[in-house]
C-alpha cells in the first residue's frame, strides 16, 4: 500500500487492522473514482481562484487528473490494494506526475467533503436513471392504454370482483411510474446540492470559491452548513433509495400480476421466449425467472436502506461507521436499476391471450353494475346491494357494454389519459 494520507512519523501500522479500516474501499471506489477526478478538477479551479495555486500549477493539474480519467476508464489505471482509498489513488499520481504541484491539490479539503461530493454526483446520475426509466415505462403503458381496450377480470383478494380492461391495467402502471418520476425528480432536486469545500465539517480558514465550484460542477445550490453536510450523508442515500424503491415497488407488483397472469391457471399473458428459462430437469417447463427476478429486487434496495439506517445512530461530526453505506449504496441502486432497466421492453412485448380473458368473465361479476344501476333507479343502495347478492339476479352480460357504462373519472368509460399525458409531458423536462 501507498504511503497513507494520515501517516504520522512514530506511528507503528499494523496491517490486519489497516486491512479491517480500509475495507473494501479500493474496491467500492471505483464506483466514485471518476466523479472524484471531477470534483478534483473543480476544486483546483477554486484554489487558483483564491490564489492557492498558479494558473500553470491548475492546468496542469486540470490534465493530468484528465488523463487519470482516461486511463481509468481504459483500465489502464487500477485501483487496488497498492492505495488506501480512490483519494489516496488521485493524491499520489498526482505528487508521482507533478512533484510539488500534486502535493497542493488537497489544501483546504477532507476526505470527508470529497467522498460527500462523490456520493452526490454519483446520485445524481442514478436518479436521472431512475426518472429517465420511470417516464419510458409510463410512455408505454400509456400508448397501450389508449390502444387496448380487451376486457379483463379485476380481483380483489385475488377472487374474481368486477370486469376490468386491459386500459384500466395499463393506465394504472402509467400513473404509477409517473408518481415515481415525480419522486425521482424532486429527490434530485433535494441531494442536488454542493457539499465540497466544507471540510472536515467545520470549514476552513480559506475563502475557498465554493459558489464557483457549485458552478463548475452544475450543482442546483450551495450547501451552507459544514455540520449540516455531514450530518446529510446518509440521510441523502436513503432518499435517493426511497425514490428508487418507490419504483420497485410498482415493479414488483406488476411482476406479481405477470406472474399470475403467465400461469396455466390464468394464461392471460404471453412472454417472449428469451425472457423465460428453461428447467434442468422437466424438459416441458418455460419458467418466467425474469419477472421473478424483478419481484425479488425490491429486497436489494430495502436492505440497502436498512443497512444505511442502521449505521445512522450518531451524534452530529463525522464518524467512520458511514463508511460501510458505500456497499449498500451500491447494491442497492445495482441491483435495482438492472431489474428496472429490463421493464421497458418486457412491456413492449407483452401479448394478452384474449380467448383466456373472456372464459375468465363470469356471471357474478356484473352484481356492483347491478347494484348501481338499482340505486341509480331509485332504490337505497343497501337494498340494492342485498337485491344485487342475489345470485337468481346474476346474469351474463356483454362485457364491453358494462366497461363504457364505467363512467366515473377514471372508470374505462372515462380513463382521462390526457390528464396522465400532461403530467407526463411536464416531467419530461
Amino acid at each position: 500500500m501507498s504511503d497513507l494520507l494520515w501517516q504520522k512519523s512514530g506511528v507503528k501500522v499494523d496491517a490486519d487492522i489497516q486491512g479491517f479500516l480500509a475495507g473494501d474501499d479500493v474496491i467500492l471506489d471505483r464506483e466514485f473514482m471518476l466523479y472524484d477526478i471531477e470534483a478534483s478538477r473543480a476544486h483546483a479551479q477554486g484554489l487558483q481562484r483564491i490564489g492557492v495555486l498558479t494558473a500553470e500549477e491548475t492546468n496542469a493539474i486540470d490534465a493530468e487528473l484528465q488523463q487519470l480519467a482516461n486511463d481509468f476508464a481504459a483500465g489502464d489505471f487500477v485501483l487496488d490494494e497498492r492505495y488506501e482509498d480512490m483519494h489516496s489513488a488521485i493524491e499520489a499520481r498526482l505528487i508521482e506526475r507533478l512533484g510539488e504541484a500534486g502535493k497542493k491539490i488537497h489544501t483546504g479539503r477532507s476526505r470527508n467533503d470529497q467522498v460527500l461530493v462523490a456520493t452526490r454526483l454519483w446520485l445524481r446520475d442514478r436518479l436521472r436513471q431512475v426518472h429517465a426509466l420511470c417516464i419510458e415505462v409510463a410512455t408505454i403503458a400509456l400508448d397501450r392504454a389508449r390502444t387496448e381496450t380487451i376486457p379483463l377480470a379485476g380481483y380483489t383478494h385475488l377472487q374474481r370482483a368486477m370486469v376490468s380492461s386491459t386500459a384500466m391495467w395499463w393506465s394504472a402502471w402509467a400513473e404509477g411510474f409517473i408518481d415515481d418520476a415525480q419522486r425521482a425528480a424532486d429527490t434530485y432536486r433535494l441531494v442536488d446540492t454542493n457539499p465540497l469545500g466544507t471540510a472536515a465539517g467545520y470549514g476552513v480558514n480559506l475563502a475557498l470559491d465554493r459558489d464557483h465550484v457549485t458552478e463548475a460542477l452544475h450543482f442546483g445550490r450551495l450547501q451552507v452548513s459544514p455540520i449540516g453536510a455531514q450530518l446529510s450523508r446518509g440521510k441523502f442515500e436513503l432518499a435517493a433509495l426511497e425514490a428508487l424503491g418507490s419504483a420497485m415497488l410498482d415493479l414488483r407488483r406488476l411482476a406479481w400480476d405477470l406472474s399470475l397472469f403467465t400461469s396455466g391457471e390464468f394464461a392471460f399473458v404471453a412472454l417472449p421466449s428469451q425472457y423465460t428459462t428453461g428447467s434442468s430437469l422437466m424438459p416441458n417447463k418455460r419458467n418466467p425467472d425474469v419477472i421473478e427476478l424483478m419481484r425479488a429486487s425490491y429486497a436489494s434496495v430495502a436492505a440497502a436502506k436498512s443497512e444505511i439506517e442502521h449505521l445512522l445512530s450518531l451524534p452530529s461530526g463525522y464518524h467512520r461507521d458511514l463508511q460501510f453505506s458505500k456497499g449498500a449504496l451500491f447494491h442497492g441502486f445495482g441491483r435495482g436499476l438492472k431489474a428496472l432497466a429490463l421493464l421497458p421492453d418486457l412491456l413492449r412485448e407483452l401479448r394478452w391471450n384474449e380467448a383466456k380473458m373472456a372464459q375468465a368473465l363470469e356471471p357474478s361479476m356484473y352484481a356492483t353494475d347491478l347494484a348501481i344501476e338499482l340505486a341509480r333507479d331509485g332504490l337505497p343502495f343497501r337494498d340494492a346491494y342485498r337485491e344485487a347478492a342475489n345470485p337468481e339476479r346474476w346474469a351474463k352480460r356483454d362485457p364491453q357494454a358494462s366497461l363504457d357504462a364505467r363512467v366515473s373519472p377514471g372508470g374505462h368509460g372515462d380513463l382521462r389519459l390526457d390528464t396522465l399525458q400532461a403530467r407526463l409531458d411536464a416531467l419530461r423536462d
